[in-house]
This record gives C-alpha cells, sequence and structure tokens, in this order.
C-alpha cells in the first residue's frame, strides 16, 4: 500500500493547516497537485522554480528501464535546499516502508513539480 500522501496530509493536519485551508487532505499524489494547481499554488520543475523549506515536493519516478510514464507516484515535504550545490532535502512517508529523510539533485527529472502552501 502507498501511503505517501497520506503522510503529507497527517503532517498537515497535526500542525492544523488542513482545517484552515492551507493544504490539502489527501491520498492520491494526482489529487493533491491538482488541488495546489486550482489554487495557483504549483510550480513545475522545468519552470526553474526553486523550493522552499516546507514546499511539497511530487515525483514521478523512472521504471527499471529509465521511463517515466508521466504520472505522479511520490510525493514529500522540502526540509531544507542548499543552493550552492542545487540539493533538496525532505521527508517522506512510504521511502522504503518507513519516514525517511532524502535528498535530491534540484535538476532531478523525477522531481514533477512543488506545491506552496500559503503558510500564515
Amino acid at each position: 500500500m502507498h501511503w505517501c500522501a497520506c503522510y503529507v496530509s497527517y503532517c498537515a493536519n497535526e500542525c492544523g493547516y488542513t482545517e484552515r485551508g492551507i493544504m490539502p487532505k489527501f491520498a492520491l499524489c494526482t489529487d493533491g497537485i491538482k488541488w495546489f494547481k486550482e489554487r495557483e499554488q504549483w510550480h513545475d520543475r522545468s519552470d526553474g522554480y526553486y523550493p522552499m523549506i516546507a514546499d511539497i515536493i511530487f515525483f514521478d519516478w523512472k521504471d527499471e528501464n529509465g521511463n517515466q510514464d508521466g504520472n505522479c507516484d511520490h510525493v514529500g515535504i522540502v526540509t531544507r535546499t542548499d543552493m550552492a550545490n542545487r540539493t533538496i532535502y525532505t521527508i517522506e512517508g512510504n521511502t522504503s516502508n518507513k519516514c525517511a529523510e532524502r535528498m535530491y539533485s534540484f535538476d532531478d527529472v523525477q522531481v514533477i513539480g512543488y506545491g506552496s502552501p500559503k503558510y500564515e
């Protein structure tokens, strides 16, 4: 069972963000992307947007042949960025079936884009 989106939603809920409409409650990555796009809080990776701490990062993983299908497979929360090294750090649920910190290159093609909640 995939639970990365449930993890992000759980974190948002525990902070009171879903109740206040700052973050969506979603179990499907595609629903999270749709929510951010509807509110003009979405940034495609190809736009050159550099993520901020607490942005929501969405991924389309490569398959065993190195291909992507264009669908969102995973989601996490940006915890920090290193602009000098073009590195993004995240916390994610359902990473090897656990919560884990990960890091990615800013140029990683598996990153679809970012949702930028309007935190108060």
